[in-house]
């Protein structure tokens, strides 16, 4: 058998070494894109579910469907830079990975299935570690706490119990911030990272950054540094994140209305799909559905509306792309149209829609991300008339599907900042 020698100091590179060395119960890790944030916390588990015979790990997500091409996917890649892909089996069905020698599992769940956390066992050993991916999106801390509690309990050392969070911090108004990093907690180690701790990244990535510091300062703080976002300036005050049936809504409530919006992307930026049931009377708004996926082809967007049941919806879609709208329409989905648009649109439609009140159902995950990003620009520290160009590849096709809407007599869209 030849033997092969993994230096972990190689494989994962600098600026983690309090991190992966720390045993506090909780390590909150938050950083901007490319920071390793969360391919350390994949190799960490690996790594450690080698060294610690009888220690399992729980990995969670607030939706449990986005495990697949996240932190499944990420663990497998860890595997591979390890180099111990003989040693490890990965299902789907269920999803988990698991340490052959000895039975170990690491196990997926979301918080859209609180059941499936509460009453989780391990068949071997001990369930000692969990760990959070997109920690920013679980919004309700008492979620956390049902985690927490679960991963309670004696066992016997050298295993030890800890929770570990990683991040984006979009928004310096979050319960994290608050729980921990606000105060001094001696069972938290909090750490924050950028790309410039990244090692691994090549001189296109870095050109990326350079460009994002020059043309949008705010989200480079975010998203290059890894600081708290500021809520200050923030376009939408008007909305909240809540269950509901939208079944029951169109059984209970006869003159509500379906709406679709779709915004095109392609390589930087995704295609956004927003899917809401509007009530002008009650001047509420719901988002029931969203999609949000980088690379699309259009034959592909025909095919996720087909398949999600859209495809006989009115659906409006950014006017900007008329070949793209006809050959959508070629593949089957006869009802997208072109969106108005015209003057001032932007800001009439933002207008329009800050005199609603907007549910969010939680499935929508990156609806909520850019409601909580989605700002005005600023200059000299000024508010300017008019929104950044980013965090809107779902506010913009809210805008599109709502367009019918606008001429109602129960709305204004005067504007004002």
């Amino acid at each position: 058998m030849t033997e092969t020698i993994v230096r972990l100091s190689e494989v994962v590179g600098k600026g983690y070494k309090d991190f992966w060395m720390s045993r506090n119960r909780y390590r909150i890790l938050i950083g901007g894109r490319a920071s390793k944030k969360s391919t350390t916390t994949s190799l960490w588990l690996i790594e450690n579910i080698m060294k610690y015979p009888g220690a399992n790990a729980l990995v969670v997500r607030k939706i449990y469907k986005d495990h697949k091409d996240s932190t499944y996917a990420q663990l497998k890649w860890a595997i591979r830079r390890l180099k111990v892909e003989h040693l490890w089996e990965s299902t789907t069905h269920p999803l988990e990975v698991t340490y052959k020698p000895t039975g170990q599992k690491i196990l997926f769940r979301g918080l859209d299935d609180p059941q499936s956390i509460t009453s989780i066992t391990v068949e071997i050993g001990y369930l000692c570690w969990a760990w959070f991916e997109e920690f920013y999106q679980v919004s309700n801390e008492q979620d956390f706490d049902m985690v927490d509690g679960s991963i309670r309990g004696a066992i016997p050392a050298p295993l030890f119990k800890q929770i570990t969070g990683t991040m984006n911090p979009w928004n310096e108004k979050h319960w994290i911030k608050k729980r921990f990093f606000d105060v001094v907690d001696e069972t938290a180690f909090t750490l924050r990272t950028d790309y410039t701790c990244n090692e691994f990244i090549d001189d296109a990535d870095r050109q990326w950054f350079d460009e994002l510091r020059k043309k949008n300062p705010r989200r480079y703080r975010v998203e290059g540094l890894g600081e708290w976002g500021v809520a200050e300036g923030l376009v939408f005050d008007n909305w909240e994140e809540r269950e509901f049936d939208k079944d029951v809504l169109i059984k209970s409530r006869p003159h509500i209305e379906s709406a679709f919006g779709l915004d095109f992307g392609y390589t930087a930026d995704p295609t956004g799909l927003a899917c809401m049931l509007v009530d002008i009377k009650a001047k509420e708004l719901y988002l029931f559905d969203e999609h949000y996926q980088k690379g699309m082809l259009n034959n592909e967007i025909a095919d996720m509306l087909k398949y999600k049941g859209y495809a006989k919806e009115r659906i409006v879609a950014d006017s900007a792309e008329p070949k793209s709208i006809d050959e959508i329409k070629s593949y089957g989905i006869d009802r997208i149209v072109g969106a108005r648009k015209g003057k001032d649109s932007i800001m009439n439609g933002i207008q329009f829609l800050r005199q609603f009140k907007i549910i969010v159902h939680p499935r929508c995950t990156n609806t909520v991300l850019e409601l909580n990003n989605y700002a005005f620009e600023s200059k000299d520290g000024q508010l300017m008339n008019s929104p950044i160009d980013a965090y809107n590849h779902i506010i913009d096709p809210m805008r599109y599907g709502c367009e019918r809407f606008m001429n109602s007599p129960e709305f204004s869209i005067l504007f004002e900042v």
